[in-house]
């Protein structure tokens, strides 16, 4: 299934968005984060304040959003995946969206994600965020396997269990200075975590499963 094209009012907002995420980047890059106001990236990035909260709840939201998008990514991909492929091969399709993302521009990425591991704040934000990734993801198992979430605990572990690993990735990803390849040490996350997912997915009943998309 191919993905919609984006409009131009799309495209639009993207690049006004890139441009106040990358002039709060360059900000937070010499003053730090709590040296930085908002008046100074609306400035940098020439656009007033009005504007800036149309795409931006908040100083965070404009160095989170960078990532905020991945999570609905990651959701598509996954209920694009086949139905007869293993839940750890279809979530690792899924969670290498967001990373594939950060290596078409990595320095911006690391640079971001440096940012938001390393700033009380924004880290605070994007855990908010990851939340939201995981009730998407959870919801998109369930459906998968015909399990409820409400009343199965499988399908919002094995959410949990493939954003742990994206995090882990991303952490070590970030502690290299992005000398290491992201995607190579998602397959070893998900090597580790593979025999757990698929091994607890073999409990139910393959009736209950989708036997195709």
């Amino acid at each position: 299934m191919s993905r919609p094209e984006v409009s131009m009012a799309e495209r639009k907002r993207r690049l006004v968005s890139d441009e106040l995420t990358e002039s709060a980047l360059q900000l937070l890059a010499v003053k730090g984060y709590d040296g930085v106001t908002i008046d100074e990236i609306v400035a940098a990035a020439g656009v007033s304040r009005r504007t800036f909260f149309r795409y931006f709840a908040s100083k965070e939201d404009v160095v989170v959003q960078f990532l905020v998008d991945m999570g609905s990514d990651m959701r598509a991909e996954l209920a694009e995946r086949p139905g007869d492929e293993p839940t750890s091969q279809a979530l690792l399709h899924a969670v290498r969206i967001p990373l594939h993302a950060c290596a078409v521009d990595s320095e911006r990425a690391l640079r971001v994600v440096r940012l938001i591991l390393r700033t009380p704040a924004l880290h605070a934000r994007f855990l908010e965020r990851q939340a939201h990734w995981r009730d998407g993801l959870t919801t998109q198992v369930g459906q998968r396997l015909g399990l409820a979430p409400e009343t199965e605990l499988y399908p919002g572990l094995a959410a949990g269990m493939a954003l742990t690993a994206f995090d882990a990735v991303l952490r070590r990803w970030c502690d290299s200075d992005g000398a290491e390849d992201p995607a190579a040490l998602l397959d070893e996350a998900f090597a580790v975590i593979a025999p757990a997912l698929d091994g607890a997915a073999g409990r139910y009943p393959a009736e209950r499963c989708p036997s195709e998309r």
